[in-house]
């Protein structure tokens, strides 16, 4: 609740899911992911990155694989890697922030979610928690069957 706001009205929501309903967005995740379901996020993805951007995703993913020892040609832990993302590294734990619509339009809502998203990954950091933000985890809009809307 510590974190900078633009306009002070705490505009988050968090949705902490663990067990059964965490494991069905797990599998729903991947295998729509691995049917090649289109993606049906409500945030904006933008443009694929190029130039530096891309460079610097290139690299830190060739200095990642190659920490791992995971080589260019290995399809199968490539790809074995990425659908770990999309399950959220197996953690037992999900933390999903999302803010109402009627918010939406601006910059300063997700500016403030992005916000309270680093605080939390900070706070959990200093207790001894592992904690990542990662947008994979949550590439469907429907991503549990009995969560509304």
């Amino acid at each position: 609740m510590r974190a900078p706001l633009s306009m002070n009205i705490q505009p988050w929501n968090f949705y902490v899911i663990t067990g059964e309903p965490l494991d069905r967005i797990r599998a729903g995740n991947t295998e729509r992911m691995v049917a090649g379901i289109p993606r049906s996020r409500e945030f904006r993805m933008g443009q694929a990155f190029s130039g530096r951007h891309r460079d610097r995703q290139v690299a830190v993913a060739k200095q990642l694989f190659s920490a791992m020892g995971i080589q260019r040609d290995d399809k199968d832990r490539r790809q074995h890697w990425v659908l770990r993302g999309f399950r959220r590294f197996d953690a037992s734990v999900r933390v999903i922030v999302t803010y109402d619509r009627v918010l939406d339009g601006g910059d300063d809502t997700p500016f403030d979610c992005g916000a309270v998203t680093t605080a939390l990954v900070n706070a959990a950091w200093s207790r001894g928690l592992g904690a990542v933000t990662n947008s994979q985890g949550i590439i469907n809009r429907r991503w549990c069957a009995s969560t509304p809307g």
